[in-house]
């Protein structure tokens, strides 16, 4: 039992003693990881944003990132045992559910690049969702700097050596449970799922390393709309327009059967949008 409780998160009381060892035997986040992508037709989340946008305007549009956030979201809640993540060596339970995602402040190549982290409630309109990731996006393109960006700022004026030992000194702490609560709250680093749209800049989606600072077991990213040869149900050949998401996933929190039901659940989500936005 670790002497300190965590502020964002709760030990899990029981472990299989298999899962209980694999955090001495794969230490690290990418030691650990699995890889899985997934197809998903885009043409039934088209025609649900069609719909869903009549009458909004286009700067506060709900996007195929924003169904797919929505998705995650509704997974985990519906399979929490996806929630957890592995600190010092023990298993925790995730109080509450943290979405991370980037963006980049303009659609230019030299612009930098944010990212903002929010709460996630599955009884939440998705209206009202979408209008705090705008917001939040919004903030992020202000070019204000964020608490976080003001951490790491003062943290990068130190000399190489020192940045070093304190980093380590900050991973220490976390994995005792004795970092304090405002430290980690804005940070996007920890968090249940961090997801990045690399369609939105043109791009297919990849395998992304997982962060070993933090807290995040998942890392999800969303490639580009494209058409995808299909076999129909008659045998003959056609297209379809589709996206892919891939991931990466730390398994020491969890079997792959678990994720991969969990992942079964999410693309029949966007499949079938009316599940995912409550439509009649």
């Amino acid at each position: 039992m670790p002497l300190f409780s965590r502020p964002d998160a709760t030990l899990v009381p029981s472990v299989h003693p298999v899962r209980r060892i694999m955090p001495f035997l794969m230490p690290s986040r990418n030691g650990a990881f699995v890889l899985f992508e997934q197809e998903v037709a885009a043409e039934p989340a088209r025609q649900a944003l069609e719909r869903l946008n009549t009458g909004r305007p286009p700067e506060r549009a709900i996007t195929l990132f924003h169904l797919v956030l929505r998705a995650i979201g509704l997974a985990l809640a519906e399979f929490p045992r996806l929630n957890r993540f592995v600190a010092g060596s023990r298993l925790y339970q995730r109080r509450g559910i943290w979405l991370a995602f980037s963006a980049k402040q303009r659609l230019e190549r030299d612009a930098p690049i944010f990212t903002k982290k929010i709460s996630f409630d599955p009884g939440e309109p998705l209206a009202a969702m979408v209008d705090r990731i705008h917001a939040a996006v919004g903030e992020g393109r202000s070019g204000r700097a964020s608490a976080t960006d003001r951490e790491i700022n003062l943290f990068l004026r130190l000399p190489a050596p020192v940045l070093r030992l304190g980093v380590r000194l900050v991973r220490r702490l976390d994995a005792w449970g004795l970092l304090p609560a405002s430290f980690s709250a804005d940070d996007p680093l920890y968090a249940s799922a961090f997801v990045a749209n690399l369609g939105s800049v043109g791009l297919d989606a990849a395998y992304h390393h997982l962060f070993e600072y933090g807290t995040i077991p998942i890392f999800v990213t969303i490639g580009r709309l494209r058409r995808a040869p299909v076999v129909r149900d008659d045998g003959s050949v056609g297209s379809r327009e589709v996206f892919t998401l891939r991931y990466t996933y730390d398994e020491r929190i969890e079997d792959g059967f678990y994720a991969a039901r969990a992942l079964e659940r999410l693309q029949a989500l966007l499949e079938v949008p009316e599940r995912l936005i409550g439509m009649r």
